[in-house]
């Protein structure tokens, strides 16, 4: 029965996919909208029923369906592992998928080539699974790849703009480079330990005997890092996803903040054994993540699209999730993720709303007073925007506090490199709220006649969105995780949460006061002097340098792009040139040799008696007389 439901979970967003690619058309976009919904609704059902056995025994559920590969002494399975941590990671990506496709279903109505928006969406979903629960690290890598071509398919959806099909390629190509180093790590791993499978490894892991190998565990854990700042976007891979927001609001929401971006995080964690056994390589992790963290928040604090806020806010929130990572907090890092995917989810979608009500308008500063009309919209971001600023009793207060804590006691200088983010982070979502919701319109007469609130279909999935955002935060409270004790019998070592001593309650009390000063410091600037950002030539100074995202793509450009692109032209004009003269020299040699030789076929029968018996004269010759 478990190989017959994990077939179902796995296969139905991939029956959604065939029945909206091939026969989309002609079901229409309300029936094709609702096959795809329904099909991520299956995989969430199983998903619990799943989910609720395991919590009953305590046991992993593995599905091995038939040897794939056998080299040697080593194999590979196909198979499928259903643990504690996959299950988990399940939970939010087929809940806050099924959410989104509901979403979908009224956003993307107008569209022409809807069903084929909900056949990629289910193909991400089928492939997200995969990437999930796959038994080895072969199948995750093909999980990887394909929610990575999902992605290119999605930013790329409206296809006709050229800016939208270069940002689609951009994903793709920094995708692939860390893709390079998640595939050596794969390598090296299948190398030392002659498995890839992560049951087979954690064993070798725990019981112990490493000895001489600690080198090439290091390099297979920096290579897989490599990989997982690519999908999860960290520094230097990191300047993909903002671009990226040029596909469908649902697919940032889905896609780019929820549940793939997060893949770099499972991936770590699922392999935290081996990470634990590579110091130097955790240490890098968490200072990667946490300058990611700030780098980003800073850029955020000066975007005018409301989309490219929101995309650099989970970039920030991301490389607190690696800060935690590297500190060796997996448990904390999942939780993150988790509240994360509730809050940002909800203000994709919510954002989306604004979106759709103003026609396709992204930038914050044509926006203004929409509280009155979209007072569900408003309400639901509202509370999204408190959790990410991590207001107390909210979602992200306990998750982000956590990482905060547990930076301090590591490293009081990685501490004050999380807590600014913070801060800068409670700054820029209240900003973008004051904007977007308060004081005047300051669109159009057109767009301020048409103001109106979303449908049922856009504000259902934001209200639970933002229920989730407001009390998600209670499955780990400190020193009463239900979290940690969920995921204490996947993890090989024990982990503790955090016991509440004085220490503890001044951070949280830093930590509060810090977001309240940066949402004071929005109202002040936003609200009471009711400044409104100018145009894009009037940012200076420091402003000018954010606004510009401190001109990393134009570095990249110079560095990389413009030489390729140079080397590429000079092999194209003279090299390729030469090449194909050279090439076409051949077809030209044999042409004339084929045409000479096809005067010897005149039709004269006497000729071929002749030819035939020169011919043999000639091989008597060479046997009986050379």
């Amino acid at each position: 029965m478990d190989t017959t439901l994990a077939l179902v979970l796995i296969l139905a967003p991939l029956l959604g996919f065939l029945l909206n690619i091939f026969f989309g058309k002609q079901l229409g976009k309300t029936l094709s909208g609702t096959i795809g919904t329904l099909t991520v609704v299956v995989s969430f059902a199983v998903t619990l029923f799943f989910f609720l056995q395991i919590n009953e025994t305590n046991k992993p559920i593995q599905v091995e369906l038939f040897d794939w590969i056998a080299i040697s002494n080593f194999n590979v399975e196909f198979g499928f592992l259903l643990d504690h941590l996959s299950l988990l990671w399940l939970l939010f990506v087929t809940g806050i998928g099924a959410l989104i496709h509901l979403y979908s279903i009224s956003y993307m109505h107008d569209d022409e080539n809807m069903h084929k928006f909900f056949a990629y969406l289910n193909l991400f979903v089928f492939f997200m699974i995969s990437l999930v629960i796959g038994s080895n690290l072969l199948i995750m890598f093909i999980g990887w790849e394909g929610v990575g071509l999902c992605s290119y398919l999605l930013i790329g959806f409206w296809y006709k703009n050229q800016d939208y099909n270069d940002a689609a390629k951009k994903a793709f190509i920094m995708n692939r480079i860390g893709d390079l180093g998640l595939l050596v790590g794969i390598f090296i791993v299948g190398y030392v330990f002659n498995t890839i499978n992560f049951a087979e490894l954690k064993a070798i892991f725990l019981a112990g005997g490493l000895e001489g190998k600690f080198t090439m565990i290091s390099i297979a854990a920096a290579s897989l890092f490599i990989g997982a700042a690519g999908k999860s976007a960290q520094i230097p891979l990191y300047t993909w996803l903002p671009d990226a927001m040029a596909g469908p609001t649902p697919v940032s929401a889905l896609i780019h903040a929820a549940t793939m971006v997060t893949a770099g995080i499972f991936m770590i964690t699922r392999l935290h054994f081996l990470f634990d056994l590579a110091p130097e390589v955790q240490n890098a992790i968490a200072i990667i993540g946490a300058i990611t963290s700030l780098v980003a928040a800073t850029i955020a604090l000066v975007q005018t699209d409301i989309k490219k806020v929101l995309a650099y806010s989970t970039v920030s929130q991301l490389g607190l999730m690696f800060l935690a990572l590297g500190l060796g907090a997996y448990e904390i890092a999942v939780f993150h993720v988790i509240t994360h995917a509730f809050f940002k989810a909800c203000l994709f979608l919510g954002s989306g709303s604004v979106i759709h009500a103003l026609h396709n308008e992204q930038d914050m500063r044509k926006m203004g007073g929409l509280r009155k009309a979209m007072p569900i919209t408003f309400i639901t971001m509202l509370l999204s925007s408190l959790a990410i600023a991590g207001i107390f009793p909210l979602a992200g207060f306990w998750s982000k506090d956590e990482i905060l804590m547990t930076a301090f006691h590591a490293s009081p200088i990685l501490w004050i490199i999380g807590s600014l983010a913070s801060i800068f982070t409670a700054f820029y979502m209240f900003r973008l709220m004051f904007l977007t919701f308060f004081k005047d319109f300051r669109g159009t007469e057109e767009q301020k006649h048409h103001l109106h609130e979303s449908p049922a279909l856009i504000t259902f999935p934001l209200i639970v969105l933002a229920i989730l955002a407001t009390i998600g935060g209670l499955i780990s409270l400190p020193g009463n995780s239900w979290l940690n004790h969920y995921l204490m019998p996947f993890f090989a070592k024990e982990h503790h949460a955090h016991v509440l001593g004085q220490t503890e309650y001044i951070l949280m009390g830093i930590a509060t006061v810090g977001a309240i000063i940066g949402i004071a410091v929005a109202y002040a600037k936003y609200i009471k002097q009711n400044q409104v950002p100018g145009e894009d030539a009037s940012f200076t100074g420091m402003s000018k340098v954010l606004y510009n995202k401190y001109y990393v793509d134009e570095i990249y450009d110079a560095l990389f792009v413009k030489p390729i692109n140079s080397l590429s032209n000079f092999f194209r004009d003279y090299i390729e040139t030469g090449l194909s003269a050279l090439v076409f020299g051949f077809g030209k040699a044999a042409n004339e040799l084929s045409f000479q030789g096809k005067k010897l076929q005149t039709g004269s029968i006497g000729l071929y008696l002749f030819m035939f018996v020169l011919g043999f004269c000639a091989i008597i010759t060479y046997l009986f007389i050379v």
